[in-house]
């Protein structure tokens, strides 16, 4: 695969950790489990393992319920936030590293994109809510369908 996709995919896998946090390393881990990305004799080689695909995947579908409960804080908040930073990182080291690219830049790729996904799906969200006028929980399971079905596309075509 060449650099710009590689660079573009890690960014992506980045924007669906920022939209839920952990559905970025449990699709990330589920398609280095699945051979998609090939993690052997890197560092990165843990997140194929079905201990890593198993509680990452758990995590997020945690998660995803969660989401749905009026008491969780918004993503924008500092603890959701620093988790989107934490896991974007992550996953974009992974899609970095099974591209052929550093650690390093994967990081930052991942954690930009990461940002962007967490204040672009707040802000559409929100937004959508007010103007569809529809419950928020309308709007966050078709957020939910996005992040999950996006990760999956994107790393489906590595």
């Amino acid at each position: 695969m060449n650099q710009p996709n590689v660079l573009l995919f890690v960014f992506l896998i980045g924007v669906v950790t920022g939209l839920r946090s952990l559905t970025g390393p449990a699709v990330t881990s589920w398609a280095a489990r699945l051979g998609w990305l090939s993690l052997v004799g890197t560092p990165m080689h843990f997140m194929s393992s079905i201990i890593t695909v198993t509680i990452f995947t758990l995590l997020a579908v945690v998660e995803l319920v969660a989401d749905q409960l009026p008491s969780t804080p918004a993503r924008t908040a500092p603890v959701g936030l620093s988790a989107r930073v934490v896991m974007g990182g992550l996953c974009g080291a992974t899609v970095g590293v099974a591209g052929g690219e550093s650690i390093a830049l994967g990081i930052v790729l991942g954690v930009v994109g990461a940002i962007a996904g967490t204040y672009g799906g707040y802000y559409a969200r929100t937004r959508s809510v007010k103007a569809l006028g529809v419950p928020d929980v309308v709007i966050a399971v078709i957020e939910d369908v996005m992040a999950v079905g996006g990760g999956l596309l994107v790393l489906s075509r590595f």
